[in-house]
């Protein structure tokens, strides 16, 4: 077993999610390979600023545009997207998911018993939908207009149609072939994914996969299914026994971090980038192709796996619910409100919209966890940098910082002005 103190939990994580020491990637090229080490690029159709998983990647790859990831993903073919916690994941694992699939589709115990029974209960049209893929090629719910199909209460769609396409998509026949407006367009598997990936793992290599896939993503993981269950497919049962396999191989290694409660698991290859941070060092493969995160802060997307679903406690201390979803009344901070990562700590957050009128980028409100910040030059100037980025990003033309109250750092993010942020970068 392996100890480690708090501060090389929290840089590992971050680094392997590429957020620290500072971005090193670029690009399409780039993008691809952050999508990667993320393990999964979560997907959510929400756009204030930005969508989400725009946001992540910003933080992740120099000279992001939004956008990117679609072209890796449908243009290139990079990668696929799937599942009912929705993400994209490389194609080159597309066999592996095909069992999960599979699963889905036969109501394997673990797995999501309403897929299966969507396909019996609208069996007609979900023949119905595979004779029109043929046909046409590419097919869109909003192809269907709701007169002339059967009304449904599923909270996956509200017509046979939609329901039928979503059974395909997730039990494999069919992919997304691109999207508009975020809507899915679904074509059949064989006109969108090479033909040598449209097979099946051996079913025990798949869950070592899956398990070394959630290992991954988390950095650090606990592997207790309420964590893990909106995107791992490994029955449940079988979790003990393959993780000790998996330990006893050295594909895994039990982590223990002082302060932490539990136990947790690390890939066995990412001992020696362990060793490394716990010595001190930053990682060679780590090394930021231009600012550090101390340099410039970053904002983390609301859906980021470094500070999502309560996991910002555990690793900043830093109480970060996104409260999108709650009453205006309920709301402590705001709608869709980014914490900062400056170095690699969490030290505060904002909330903030785009005004497409005038496109301006508007703080609506900005939160320190320290109030010392507020008079500290070197934040000033790296929060001054990470706005710089950030609304180069949106492609605003200018900031309205009125908001934040502290003079110092107010008046070196009104300064900004995006025609200087190439001099700058």
């Amino acid at each position: 077993m392996l100890t480690i103190d708090s501060a090389t939990a929290r840089r590992f994580i971050l680094g392997k999610q590429g957020l620290w020491p500072g971005r090193r990637r670029q690009g399409l090229d780039g993008t691809a390979q952050a999508m990667r080490e993320m393990e999964y690029l979560q997907l959510d159709p929400l756009q204030i600023v930005a969508r989400s998983q725009d946001i992540k990647l910003y933080g992740r790859v120099l000279d992001y545009t939004p956008g990117l990831w679609e072209q890796v993903t449908y243009d290139q073919r990079q990668f696929f997207d799937w599942g009912g916690w929705l993400a994209v994941r490389p194609m080159d694992e597309l066999p592996h998911w095909r069992v999960v699939m599979r699963r889905e589709h036969d109501g394997d115990p673990g797995h999501d018993s309403r897929i299966r029974q969507m396909g019996i209960e609208h069996a007609e049209a979900v023949a119905e939908m595979r004779t029109i893929l043929r046909e046409r090629g590419t097919v869109s719910n909003r192809d269907f207009k709701m007169a002339t199909r059967t009304r449904t209460q599923s909270y996956r769609g509200r017509k046979d149609s939609a329901l039928a396409l979503y059974y395909l998509w997730r039990t494999g026949e069919v992919m997304t072939h691109h999207r508009e407006n975020f809507e899915r367009v679904y074509a059949l598997a064989e006109t969108v994914a090479p033909a040598g990936l449209l097979r099946e793992s051996d079913a025990d290599e798949v869950d070592r996969f899956l398990i070394r896939k959630d290992v991954a993503f988390a950095g650090l993981s606990r592997m207790n299914r309420a964590q893990d269950s909106y995107h791992r497919g490994v029955p449940s049962s079988r979790v003990p026994a393959i993780r000790q396999a998996m330990v006893a191989d050295g594909e895994l290694i039990v982590v223990k971090v002082e302060g932490w409660k539990f136990l947790h698991y690390a890939l066995g290859q990412d001992a020696g980038l362990l060793s490394d941070l716990s010595a001190g060092r930053v990682p060679a493969e780590w090394q930021p192709l231009e600012t550090t995160t101390t340099d410039e802060v970053v904002f983390l997307a609301p859906l980021d796996p470094v500070s999502a679903r309560g996991r910002a406690k555990i690793l900043f201390d830093f109480d970060y619910v996104w409260e999108v979803y709650k009453p205006v009344d309920k709301r402590k901070f705001g709608y869709y409100t980014l914490p900062i990562l400056w170095g690699d700590r969490l030290v505060g957050r904002f909330d903030s919209k785009l005004d497409r009128t005038t496109n301006t980028f508007v703080i609506l409100g900005f939160w320190l966890e320290d109030g010392a910040l507020g008079t500290d030059e070197a934040f000033a100037e790296a929060l001054a940098h990470g706005f710089a980025r950030f609304v180069t990003f949106l492609g605003a033309d200018k900031v309205d910082a009125a908001a934040i109250e502290e003079p110092l750092l107010r008046g070196r993010v009104a300064e900004i002005q995006t025609s200087k942020v190439s001099e700058n970068f």
